[in-house]
């Protein structure tokens, strides 16, 4: 309820990006199946995941538009709580949809050091 609460007082706008074509993944070796990457990953603080994977290949961060306020009604009320980290972390064929493919780009959306989405791309 606390995320939801947070995230209909702020607009964020979330540039996504790709990781570029021919990046080796960032750990050497294990690879997992779907089911099994969210469910290791899924929660986990930016240390645990590090710990497992390593460092990603590329970092983002979202932006807040200048004109977002002038979005929200008027009646809202500002939540004046601690702010909210919105990070994106990118890794390179670490998960696979079949027996002999994997997908080019897996994404972590971290939440104030939370996993709190995980997305897997093969056309960025």
């Amino acid at each position: 309820m606390q995320f939801k609460r947070i995230i209909s007082g702020f607009v964020t706008l979330v540039m996504l990006a790709a990781v570029s074509p021919g990046v080796e993944a960032a750990p050497k070796g294990k690879t997992y199946d779907e089911s099994t990457f969210i469910k290791t990953f899924g929660g986990k603080s930016k240390k645990q995941i590090t710990e497992a994977l390593g460092q990603p290949l590329k970092k983002e961060q979202s932006v807040k538009p200048t004109n977002a306020d002038s979005f929200l009604p008027r009646s809202a009320k500002e939540d004046k709580s601690k702010p909210v980290n919105v990070e994106m972390w990118y890794y390179a064929n670490v998960v696979k949809y079949d027996a002999t493919h994997t997908y080019k780009s897996t994404e972590l959306t971290f939440v104030n050091d939370s996993c709190q989405n995980i997305a897997f791309f093969n056309n960025k």
